[in-house]
């Protein structure tokens, strides 16, 4: 075989390994993400259906914020530099 062969045959092994490692964790970050989103919807569930935390209309109200892409102000801060 021809050295240029050799090299080419290695790349592609290695280009290979190294796209199923990558997959492989690709994969297993997809996975504890689905759990965390079951996490959460399992949690917020309690919080809404059984009167705990987060009341429903409170939730709504910040649902609402973030639809119709209001910014929330501070309070105390003025929208002008001071004069110096």
């Amino acid at each position: 075989m021809d050295p240029v062969q050799k090299l080419l045959i290695a790349v592609v092994i290695s280009l290979t390994t190294l796209l199923v490692i990558v997959g492989a964790q690709v994969i297993l970050i997809i996975i504890d993400l689905r759990k965390a989103l079951k996490r959460l919807n399992s949690i917020l569930e309690d919080a809404i259906l059984g009167g705990g935390l987060i009341r429903p209309d409170k939730l709504t109200g910040v649902i609402e914020i973030l639809r119709r892409n209001k910014k929330m102000k501070a309070h105390g801060q003025s929208s002008q530099e001071p004069s110096r």
